[in-house]
C-alpha cells in the first residue's frame, strides 16, 4: 500500500504515545474479548472440546431460540422492505396529500427506539394495554393476549427498523435524474413501470445494504422478543443472557454468541458479493432534480393514500397515548379511560424530584455523557492520524477499530464478562466483571467505528494548506493540532458526541450484559416495569422517561441536522456531518454496516 512510510511516522512522539495507548485498547477491549470467547467455547481447559457443541444441539430450547432468530431476520428483512419502500415513496415520490405531516409521523421512530418503543407497544397493545383494554370491552370473546409471540414482535421491529429507509432509500430516490424518468415516460412506460424498471433498480445497492441491516438487527434481537415475545418467542440473544447468568453454562452462552458473530459476518460477505453484481447509476450528462409524480388511476391513488394514513396512525398512536398517558394518574392507567379529571403533573414531579425515579435517569446521563465525550475526545487524536498517515499499519488500526460494527454487541458483552472476571494483566490485574466500569467502557468501544468514520470527514474537509502554512512557519505537530486542526473540527465532534450520547441514554442490549446491580441504567428500569415489577406507578414512570426521552431526542437532532437544513447551504453544515448522516455509518468502502442501535437518531428495537 502506498502512502506514508512508517519509519516516517515513528519519528513523531506524538505518533508513539497515540499508538501505544492505541495498541493497548484494542488488545484489551477489542481483540482479546473475542478471541477469549472462542477459547473458552472450544478449548476450556486448554485442549480442544466440542462439548458446548454437543449441549447445545442436545438443548431443544437453545435450537428453538436459533430457529426463531433466523426467522425473525428472514422476516424482517422482507416486511421492512415493503413498508420501508412504501413509505419512503409517498413521502419522497408520489404526489399525497399531506406528505410532510405523513413524513413527521413515519419519522417518529427517529426520537424512540430500542426497549423504550417496545415498552411503548407493550403498555399500549399488550394483554393489559390500553387499546387492548377498549378492544375487550367491545369485543369481550377477544383473546387479551393476542398481541405477543413472534407476530408481536415482528410488527414492532418492521415499523421500528424502517428509520433505515427515511434515511438511506431516501437520500438514494432523491439523488435519481429526473430526465432518466421523463424519457421512460416519453417512450411509452407508465408510472408503475418506470417505478418498477427504473427507480427501484437504482436503488438496489442502497437497498441491499438496508436488507443487511434489517437481517442483523432480527437476528440479533433482544429487547423486542424480552417484551413482546412471551414463552413461545425467545430468540439467540435472550438465550445467551439467560445462559450468561450461569456459570456452568457460558459455553453455550460463548457458543451462541459465536454463532451470532459468524452468521453476521457471512450475511456481510453474501450481500456484499450480491451488490457488487450489477451497475445501477443513471448515464444522463446534466442530472435534473427529481420531481414528484401522480397517481393518475383514481382507484390506486385512493388506495395509496388510504395505507399512507393507516400506517401514520399506526406510527403515530403510541407517541401521542404516551405523551397522553404521562399525565394520566393511576386510575385511568388501569382502566383505559382517561378524562380531563384525570391528567396531573404528579407522575413528572415524582420522576424529577424522588430519588428513586431520578436515579436511573442520573445514571444513564452520567454513563451516556461520559461515554461520548471519551469516545470523541480519544479519537480525534487516532482520526487525525489514521486520515494523515496512509499505509498498511494505519490500515491494520482502522480495520481493527471497526470490530463492534462487525460483531453483535452480546458477542462483545460477554467477551469482557468472561475476560476480565479474573484478575487480568491487560487491566494492570483489576477484575471489571461486576464493577460501573466495564459498561462504561463497553459504551466508549461501541461508539468507535461511528465516531471514527465522521471525525476523518471532518479532518478529511479541513484545507490542508493550512497546516502546510503553519508547519513551514516551524510549528510543532501538537500545536498545529491545538491551535488550527481541533477549532475547525470542534462543531463536528460537538455534534458526534450529541449524537452518541443521545443514542446511549436508553441503552438496553450493552446494559443489561454489563450493569451493576445496584447502578442500573434507565433501558434496564423500563424493561423492568414493563413487567410490573413497580406496578402502576413503574408504568407511569416509564411513559414520563418515554416523554423525556424524546425530548432529548427531538432537540438533539434539530441541533445536529435541522438548524443547518434551515440555513438552506451545505457550506453552513457541520463538517463531517451530513444532511442524513447514515443510522450505522458506513464501511471502510462506503457502504452502510448493521451497528448498534447506536449510531441511530433512535435506536432500532433490537
Amino acid at each position: 500500500m502506498g502512502g506514508t512510510p512508517v519509519r516516517s511516522m515513528a519519528r513523531s512522539p506524538f505518533v508513539l504515545v497515540v499508538g501505544a495507548v492505541l495498541t493497548w485498547f484494542i488488545a484489551a477491549f477489542l481483540v482479546w474479548p473475542n478471541v477469549n470467547v472462542l477459547i473458552a467455547t472450544f478449548f476450556p481447559d486448554g485442549d480442544f472440546s466440542g462439548r458446548a457443541a454437543e449441549k447445545l444441539f442436545s438443548s431443544q430450547r437453545a435450537m428453538k431460540a436459533l430457529g426463531n432468530s433466523f426467522l425473525l431476520a428472514v422476516a424482517l428483512s422482507i416486511t421492512v422492505n415493503l413498508v420501508g419502500i412504501f413509505i419512503v415513496l409517498v413521502t419522497h415520490y408520489f404526489r399525497i396529500r399531506g406528505s410532510r405531516i405523513l413524513f413527521l409521523g413515519y419519522a417518529s421512530t427517529f426520537i424512540y427506539g430500542g426497549i423504550v418503543l417496545a415498552a411503548g407497544y407493550k403498555f399500549i397493545y399488550g394483554d393489559k394495554g390500553i387499546v387492548t383494554s377498549l378492544l375487550v370491552k367491545v369485543f369481550p370473546a377477544m383473546d387479551p393476549g393476542w398481541f405477543s409471540g413472534f407476530f408481536a414482535v415482528l410488527v414492532v421491529m418492521t415499523f421500528a427498523t424502517t428509520t433505515n429507509h427515511m434515511l438511506f432509500v431516501a437520500n438514494a430516490l432523491k439523488g435519481i435524474d429526473y430526465q432518466t424518468i421523463e424519457a421512460a415516460r416519453n417512450l411509452g412506460a407508465s408510472t408503475w413501470t418506470i417505478l418498477r424498471r427504473v427507480v427501484l433498480p437504482m436503488l438496489k445497492p442502497t437497498l441491499f445494504a438496508v436488507t443487511i441491516l434489517s437481517f442483523l438487527t432480527g437476528l440479533g434481537a433482544l429487547s423486542a422478543p424480552q417484551v413482546l415475545g412471551g414463552r413461545d418467542f425467545q430468540t439467540i440473544t435472550p438465550m445467551i443472557l439467560t445462559f450468561t447468568n450461569s456459570p456452568t453454562s457460558r459455553d453455550l452462552a460463548a457458543l451462541l454468541a459465536v454463532i451470532l458473530g459468524v452468521a453476521t459476518i457471512l450475511m456481510l460477505a453474501v450481500m456484499s458479493r450480491l451488490e457488487k453484481g450489477g451497475t445501477y447509476f443513471s448515464v444522463s450528462k446534466v442530472s435534473s432534480a427529481l420531481e414528484k409524480q401522480s397517481i393518475t388511476n383514481p382507484v390506486a391513488n385512493a388506495a395509496v393514500h388510504a395505507v399512507a394514513y393507516l400506517l401514520f396512525a399506526v406510527y403515530t398512536l403510541p407517541v401521542v397515548l404516551i405523551v397522553v398517558y404521562s399525565f394520566a394518574d393511576g386510575a385511568a392507567i388501569q382502566t383505559g379511560q382517561l378524562t380531563p379529571g384525570n391528567l396531573t403533573l404528579d407522575n413528572y414531579v415524582r420522576v424529577l424530584t424522588q430519588q428513586s425515579g431520578l436515579r436511573p435517569f442520573v445514571v444513564s446521563v452520567v454513563y451516556s455523557a461520559l461515554a461520548a465525550l471519551i469516545a470523541v475526545g480519544g479519537l480525534l487524536f487516532v482520526a487525525r492520524l489514521l486520515q494523515k498517515y496512509r499505509n498498511w499499519v494505519s490500515a491494520v488500526f482502522e480495520y481493527l477499530l471497526h470490530i463492534p460494527w462487525v460483531l453483535p454487541s452480546a458477542l462483545l458483552a460477554l467477551g469482557l464478562i468472561i475476560s476480565y472476571d479474573h484478575p487480568n494483566p491487560l487491566v494492570g490485574g483489576a477484575v471489571l466483571t461486576g464493577t460501573t466500569v466495564i459498561l462504561l467502557i463497553a459504551f466508549v468501544t461501541v461508539k468507535i467505528p461511528f465516531t471514527l468514520r465522521m471525525l476523518k470527514a471532518s479532518f478529511a474537509s479541513v484545507n490542508s494548506s493550512l497546516e502546510e502554512a503553519a508547519a513551514i512557519m516551524g510549528a510543532k505537530t501538537l500545536y498545529v493540532f491545538r491551535r488550527i486542526l481541533l477549532p475547525l473540527v470542534l462543531p463536528a465532534a460537538a455534534a458526534i458526541t450529541a449524537l452518541n450520547f443521545n443514542s446511549l441514554l436508553d441503552d438496553y442490549d450493552t446494559a443489561i450484559f454489563l450493569a451493576h446491580p445496584l447502578v442500573q441504567p434507565l433501558g434496564l428500569v423500563i424493561k423492568a416495569n414493563t413487567d410490573g415489577a413497580e406496578g402502576v406507578e413503574g408504568v407511569a414512570n416509564t411513559f414520563v422517561y418515554t416523554v423525556l426521552l424524546m425530548v432529548i431526542t427531538g432537540v438533539t437532532m434539530y441541533l445536529v441536522y435541522g438548524r443547518s437544513r434551515l440555513r438552506g447551504s451545505t457550506k453552513k453544515r457541520l463538517p463531517g456531518i451530513p444532511p442524513a448522516a447514515p443510522v450505522a455509518g458506513p464501511t471502510l468502502s462506503g457502504a452502510p454496516v448493521p451497528g448498534e442501535d447506536a449510531t441511530q437518531p433512535a435506536a432500532a428495537v433490537r
